[in-house]
């Protein structure tokens, strides 16, 4: 990978940390994600009319159907996260999505659009999903799912009420699993069609996300005007942080857009990863979420594989 691509994916997963951070703190529903893109797109308007004003009279339909599938599919992705957010751990279900979703677009980048990955390179990928395993509390998962599973067979034997609080636990995991998940296979839609759309179409990345980001408005309007009292009092609660998504959170994906039109998707995608080794940092202390040893070791199992990816 190129250095410049390489230093743009880890400024890029600095930033993207950060919002996620502000946007689970939040504890926001699909308003949240209507007051961010309208923030977005009213303090990076100078920004988009400058670079976009002899070029967007230039698009066709082509041009516009991928803009329009994009931001179809970013509101998707993010009120998928942000329903994950308030059902689950933001260390459960941040490592699934930002590592489920990079590796199922890497391998349709290798699949279908000719791409390739040396030996090191995989075994940067493996490190990868490794940490992801680790971060994502996957032992822990898998061990309290195991031992569910084992009460549950007890429990219709001897015909015994449920443990609520260890019932609730489990729920809260699989909660945390099926979103993380779910959100992975949007984050691999867009990051492909969005790839394909900056370096077969060479739209400008500021401007694909900028533009996209008018149809994310336009399918979270309704939500907003649908109920204005409950509008009103989510704004009252949650403005700042919706300020800090919508300030900083296109910085962290346009510069992922610019490292795809220098190196390969293949690898800029996981590469992404090394946005959660700040979310374990960051997040597993502010929002005290446990299993900080594991996660720093599934960080720097992370950070290893990221580096395997940019050298190779």
């Amino acid at each position: 990978m190129e250095t410049s691509a390489f230093l743009l994916v880890i400024l890029a997963g600095l930033i993207h940390a950060l919002w996620n951070i502000a946007a689970k703190k939040a504890g926001g529903d699909v308003r949240f994600a209507g007051f961010s893109s309208l923030i977005m797109a009213v303090i990076w308007a100078p920004v988009g009319l400058y670079v976009g004003w002899d070029v967007v009279p230039t698009w066709g339909w082509l041009e516009w159907g991928f803009i329009a599938a994009s931001g179809i599919l970013h509101v998707l992705y993010f009120i998928t996260l942000l329903r994950g957010y308030r059902k689950a751990d933001l260390t459960v279900v941040y490592p699934l999505a930002r590592g489920s979703g990079p590796l199922i677009s890497s391998t349709i980048a290798i699949l279908f659009l000719g791409e390739h990955l040396t030996l090191i390179g995989g075994a940067g990928v493996v490190a990868v999903v490794a940490g992801v395993f680790l971060i994502a509390g996957g032992p822990r998962l898998m061990r309290v799912l195991r031992q569910a599973q084992q009460s549950n067979m007890s429990i219709e034997v001897r015909s015994v009420p449920h443990d609520t609080d260890h019932h609730a636990q489990v729920q809260k995991i699989r909660k945390g699993i099926f979103y993380g998940l779910s959100t992975g296979l949007f984050i691999a839609a867009y990051t492909v069609l969005d790839g394909y759309t900056v370096k077969v179409l060479m739209l400008s990345p500021i401007l694909v996300d900028y533009f996209g980001n008018f149809i994310r408005i336009g399918l979270l309007l309704p939500a907003l005007l649908r109920d204005t009292a409950a509008t009103r009092r989510s704004w009252q609660k949650e403005w700042k942080y919706a300020f800090i998504v919508g300030a900083i959170s296109p910085i962290s994906y346009v510069l992922v857009l610019y490292a795809m039109q220098a190196a390969p998707l293949s690898h800029v995608a996981p590469a992404r990863e090394v946005s959660m080794l700040f979310a374990a940092l960051i997040g597993g202390h502010l929002l005290e979420e446990g299993d900080r040893l594991q996660r720093l070791l599934g960080a720097l199992c992370i950070a290893a594989g990221v580096i395997a990816l940019g050298k190779f």
